[in-house]
Parts: C-alpha cells; structure tokens; sequence
C-alpha cells in the first residue's frame, strides 16, 4: 500500500473534486447537509475510492490508450461493485428506484472525474 503514500498529491486532489460533485449532487437534490461527522465519513470514502482507482490504474496492464484504460476502469469498478451495492442496500432501505439511479449516476460521475484527474496528474508505481 506503500502506492498510497508515493501518490498522495493526485489522491488528495482527486478526493476533493469528489467532495465538490457530493456538494453540489446534494444541493441539487435538496438534499440536507450533514454535519461534520458525516463530511468526514464521505471524505474517507472518497479518498478510499481514489486510492483503490489509483492502485487499479497504476497496475492495470496496457491493453488499450492510457485515457481508455484510466476511464474503463474507473466503470468496471463503478459497474462491478459500486452499482451492485447501492442497489441492493438502497433498495432494502426502501429508497424509491429514481433515488437508486441518480446515486448510482453519482457515484459514476465521481469515479469518472477521479481516474482523469488521477490520470491528469500521474501515478508513481511503488518500487519493484
């Protein structure tokens, strides 16, 4: 995990534009605002998102254009579990099929804009 550490600018920044769209996503919404526990929470999600795309971009074997794969795997991770997981424990609290959607399409665009910006910036490998 030392990858983590080696990349903290581009986690850091990709983190922070995910905690811009949770911002706007929300007022959007009408969402109400939590306080500071719940800012915290969602910034450690997105940072933990940001590391796992980090570590997937940075090992994921050159098979097609580098912004292919930066963005293609920022979906087949949104498509393998984050959709999977929203819907099903969205769904189980009841939240209405169109709620389910536009987290999911949430989740997406925050993925999406994490792997360019991971990408914008760069990755360091860690050392063989």
């Amino acid at each position: 995990m030392i990858y983590i550490l080696l990349n903290a600018v581009p986690i850091l920044a990709a983190t922070l534009a995910g905690l811009v769209i949770g911002a706007f996503y929300l007022r959007v919404a009408g969402m109400p605002r939590g306080g500071v526990g719940l800012l915290v929470t969602v910034a450690i999600a997105q940072a933990w998102f940001a590391a796992i795309l980090a570590g997937a971009l940075i090992l994921a074997p050159p098979k097609a254009p580098d912004w292919v794969m930066a963005v293609g795997s920022a979906v087949v991770i949104w498509i393998g579990f984050v959709v999977p997981v929203s819907i099903v424990t969205l769904r189980a609290r009841n939240t209405g099929a169109g709620a389910v959607a536009a987290d999911c399409l949430y989740w997406l665009v925050v993925m999406v804009t994490q792997a360019v910006i991971l990408k914008s910036i760069g990755l360091v490998p860690p050392p063989a």
